[in-house]
């Protein structure tokens, strides 16, 4: 699940891709111009913005130089436009864009760039890291908690670790299914407190963890 922003001054084009990436279990934050794409962007720090060329106050290229020069493109940006030449389009991945999809936007393209998109952004954020000794079971649990390996078991110590070096979407599933069996245990199997912790409505958790194929037992039975 990533956090999208979609920048296009269309009221129709906004919802329709507020739809989609939705429905493929993305939270979605949209604005109509670039003072609304500005403070979004620095409200809600987004995985990857789709982004429009022509927009009434300031248009999207010129949106772009200005993070970019203000040290704020640190997320991938792809932009959109019905109207943009050859020319705007290499000016905008110059500047940083990672991509440029053409108005009317197949469902095909728009999933496959967001994907690709999402991937490049994982590349930029995956540290490397060296665990340190651990001396203690408080320790152990620090350390782990610096390499993204979540302790599922308090008794067997049960973990999960994640490669990169698999699909986007194969990858994405695994660290879901154990956030969400991370919080369930936490919880003690408890759905009101796990929607509340992961910001999702009780009925697309339930979707969600259907989904995913997570054991809705399991916390209850550790609490037991």
């Amino acid at each position: 699940m990533a956090n999208i922003l979609v920048v296009d001054d269309e009221l129709g084009i906004r919802d329709l891709l507020m739809e989609i990436l939705n429905d493929e279990g993305h939270n979605v934050e949209v604005a109509e111009n670039a003072a609304q794409a500005r403070a979004a962007r620095l409200r809600e720090r987004p995985d990857l913005v789709l982004l429009d060329i022509w927009m009434p106050d300031t248009d999207g290229v010129t949106l772009l130089k200005e993070w970019s020069s203000t040290g704020l493109l640190s997320m991938p940006v792809i932009m959109m436009s019905g109207h943009a030449t050859i020319d705007t389009a290499v000016e905008a991945t110059k500047i940083g864009a990672l991509a440029f999809l053409e108005k009317p936007i197949t469902l095909q393209k728009l999933l496959k760039a967001v994907e690709q998109g999402l991937a490049r952004g994982l590349l930029r954020k995956a540290p490397v890291l060296v665990a340190p000794l651990a001396s203690s079971t408080a320790d152990a649990a620090s350390a782990h908690a610096q390499l993204g390996v979540v302790a599922l078991d308090a008794s067997t110590q049960a973990q999960q670790s994640f490669m990169l070096d698999k699909p986007l979407r194969e990858a994405r599933d695994e660290f879901e299914k154990a956030y969400f069996e991370f919080h369930l245990f936490k919880e003690n199997g408890s759905m009101t407190r796990v929607a509340e912790k992961t910001g999702l409505e009780r009925t697309h958790l339930y979707r969600k963890l259907k989904q995913l194929g997570v054991d809705l037992t399991r916390g209850k039975r550790n609490a037991a």
